[in-house]
């Protein structure tokens, strides 16, 4: 653990526009059984129109500050974690950091997929605990209802959209930030991608007409991933800490399917109510996940002082990576 590296403030946003099962059933052939037997989900939160990736990540963002005690002045870096910006060019983080008067911090994001929340918490610990700031402000926000196909019912039902975020500092007091866990590999890059609208196959009307902006998914290689990412990251994050499994207080893992972590459970001996899931009411909202699982389960009263808490996620690249947090 690094003594001095302590999350001082947390907050979420999500949208109010609800998305349930049964607004499936009038778009692609499924059940509200169905959806919910194979995710876990119930509905889904997404923006309207009108709305963009910023207005969520500004909103958390205003909420993390306020827990903190902090206001936008107070900030010498902003890390917005997303693949879902308002715009490829200028960052979101730009924008948050202009709606925010953080007029002297530094702007820039990240994009890392499902493990976004995990690797900006890395990256801004990293830039406090080498003193080039004071006050970092990471954000993840995904607006993913922009990038799913609405007509492919193995992927529709699956996402939704919200932030989360974390104020980090370098301070006597707050919830301390212990190891991360940070892995990717590229050769799984094809099962879970966007393929067009980049600089290998650029924006054009047939890649439009064929539908390849959207999300594209290999599901059953990406079920074989996540099961393997989530055990291993909790076995190695244990045995960094010199404990089992099941002496951890609380995980909260990247909010995916509730068979993969039912299969995480299962397999390392552990509780369900070890495990926090807010699965149900906002599906897999990517790096925004776990951010806005982090503060639900606080402010449920899931975490309390001394407990050790433990981000797990995975994600698109691949990518997977954990956190440990000493509340």
């Amino acid at each position: 653990m690094n003594a001095d590296i302590r999350i001082l403030g947390i907050g979420s946003y999500v949208p109010e526009k609800v998305l349930a099962n049964a607004d499936f059933v009038k778009m692609v052939d499924t059940t509200d059984e169905w959806i919910l037997s194979r995710t876990g989900i119930r509905e889904r939160r997404v923006l309207s129109d009108g709305q963009a990736n910023s207005d969520m990540a500004i909103g958390a963002a205003r909420r993390a500050l306020a827990d903190a005690k902090l206001t936008g002045a107070d900030l010498d870096h902003i890390i917005v974690c997303t693949f879902t910006p308002d715009t490829y060019l200028p960052a979101v983080a730009c924008t948050v950091q202009h709606k925010l008067e953080a007029g002297r911090a530094f702007a820039v994001d990240l994009s890392a997929a499902c493990t976004g929340f995990i690797c900006g918490l890395a990256h801004g610990s990293a830039l406090v605990a080498a003193g080039q700031a004071k006050h970092v402000l990471v954000v993840a926000s995904e607006a993913l209802s922009r990038v799913t196909d609405y007509q492919d019912r193995s992927t529709c039902v699956l996402f939704g959209d919200g932030a989360g975020a974390a104020v980090l500092g370098q301070s006597d007091h707050g919830h301390q930030i212990g190891d991360f866990v940070l892995h990717a590999d590229g050769a799984g890059a094809e099962a879970l991608c966007i393929p067009a609208g980049g600089s290998r196959l650029p924006a054009s009307a047939q890649t439009v007409a064929d539908r390849m902006h959207y999300i594209k998914m290999n599901g059953r290689e990406v079920f074989k991933f996540a099961v393997t990412g989530m055990i291993e990251l909790i076995q190695d994050a244990a045995a960094k800490m010199g404990m089992a499994p099941k002496d951890i207080n609380l995980v909260v893992p990247h909010q995916v399917n509730q068979r993969i972590i039912q299969a995480a459970v299962d397999r390392l001996d552990m509780r369900q109510d070890q495990f926090f899931c807010n699965l149900e009411r906002y599906g897999n909202t990517s790096a925004a996940s776990t951010g806005i699982a982090l503060d639900e389960a606080v402010r449920a009263g899931r975490v309390k002082p001394g407990d050790t808490v433990l981000l797990v996620a995975f994600g698109a690249g691949f990518t997977w990576g954990s956190a440990t947090i000493k509340w």
